[in-house]
């Protein structure tokens, strides 16, 4: 299958503190990787990393594709709206934004999980083959995560491929793969 994306003997440091160990990874089409580990192991590290969003103290990531990422903190303009910000986020990008349903006030105003909804609407801008998501459903309602796990089986089925950080393990049953992360260190079969 075709790689999309490749951690190739990613680490980091945090000072003088290890927080994720030489590890490789590849993303592969039509795949979808859930990892899991205790709290504090390396997951939202490594995720971050091959988002882009932090480099890595050694290694190094490969990737041809658009990547998508939702990181487990929303990183939102408080004063925009919903609208707002999908227009800023698709104007870096170089990409068309997209439309919301969410209430026309400023990002400081919504729920925690109308803010975990335009996180996740940042992260589809673009129509990426590559997604990386850190705890996608935390604070959605039942329906928004069936909403949302339709998104992702639909783009693993177009040939996208998906990695994501989960602690419930009903989800992790969606993946393919499942590695775990524990001490920064990664196991994935």
């Amino acid at each position: 299958m075709t790689t999309l994306l490749a951690a190739l003997g990613v680490s980091h440091r945090y000072g003088d503190r290890t927080a994720l160990q030489p590890c490789e990874l590849e993303l592969r089409a039509f795949e979808t990787i859930a990892l899991n580990g205790p709290n504090g192991a390396g997951k939202s590290t490594l995720l971050s990393i091959l988002a882009g969003a932090l480099d890595p103290t050694s290694g190094r990531v490969e990737s041809a594709e658009q990547v998508g990422w939702a990181p487990q903190r929303p990183a939102l303009y408080g004063k925009l709206t919903p609208r707002e910000n999908l227009r800023l986020f698709a104007r870096l990008d170089g990409v068309q934004p997209s439309s919301t349903d969410l209430p026309d006030r400023p990002a400081a105003q919504l729920s925690v999980g109308q803010r975990q909804r335009l996180n996740l609407a940042l992260a589809f801008l673009g129509s990426p083959r590559v997604l990386l998501l850190d705890e996608p459903t935390a604070s959605l309602d039942s329906e928004r995560r069936e909403e949302l796990w339709a998104r992702i089986d639909a783009l693993r089925a177009g040939g996208g491929a998906i990695c994501f950080v989960t602690q419930n393990p009903d989800e992790v049953e969606r993946a393919n793969r499942v590695g775990w992360i524990e001490d920064g260190r990664l196991t994935l079969p």
